[in-house]
């Protein structure tokens, strides 16, 4: 079973812990968080490093996840993720066994599927998105990069996210619609 590190220990870190004790293919071998933090346990899983610590525990491990929620802003997601790719590190796709993913999709690197999630064929996600428990990606709709599709959000087919939008959560796309960049859809 291969390691993997997660960048961020807040709530967003336990939801991705859930789906990656349960896909089975990864060995969490502790969290990147702040100095105040070291040491802490989330979910039984220790605070080994902060940001300082980065370069080093490249050398030393392969992969990494970014576990920072994206609900205001993606910055701090994208900010984490270009700066671990500058070092060399490999961001796996992370896809809950409960979930249903076609094997007609297209999944970007560094990107999770949470728990009960469909996306159907045709469709193509892109890298470090978070596309979050129960929402439903369908055929040929095309996620951008570092984008956070919600709880029981709903993407008709066809439908165009642009990068780094929030798609709040039970928010519905109509059908073959445009969503520009960094947009936020509100939740209801």
């Amino acid at each position: 079973m291969e390691e993997i590190v997660l960048i961020g220990g807040g709530g967003h870190c336990k939801s991705c812990i859930e789906v990656i004790e349960a896909e089975d293919k990864f060995k969490i071998i502790g969290i990147v968080d702040t100095k105040e933090k070291l040491r802490q346990k989330v979910l039984g899983y220790e605070v080994i490093a902060c940001d300082e610590d980065l370069p080093k525990l490249v050398k030393e491990h392969k992969n990494f996840l970014i576990a920072i929620e994206q609900i205001k802003s993606p910055e701090k997601r994208i900010e984490k993720f270009e700066y671990l790719k500058s070092l060399g590190a490999n961001f796996p796709v992370i896809i809950s066994p409960l979930s249903h993913v076609s094997k007609h999709a297209t999944i970007g690197e560094g990107t999770i599927i949470m728990h009960n999630v469909i996306v159907n064929a045709g469709t193509t996600i892109g890298k470090n998105c978070i596309i979050n428990t129960g929402a439903i990606i369908e055929h040929d709709a095309v996620i951008g990069n570092r984008c956070h599709i919600s709880t029981g959000a709903i993407i008709n087919g066809g439908t165009k996210v642009k990068e780094g939008t929030f798609f709040g959560s039970n928010s519905m796309a109509k059908e073959y619609i445009e969503i520009g960049e960094n947009s936020i859809i509100g939740g209801e």
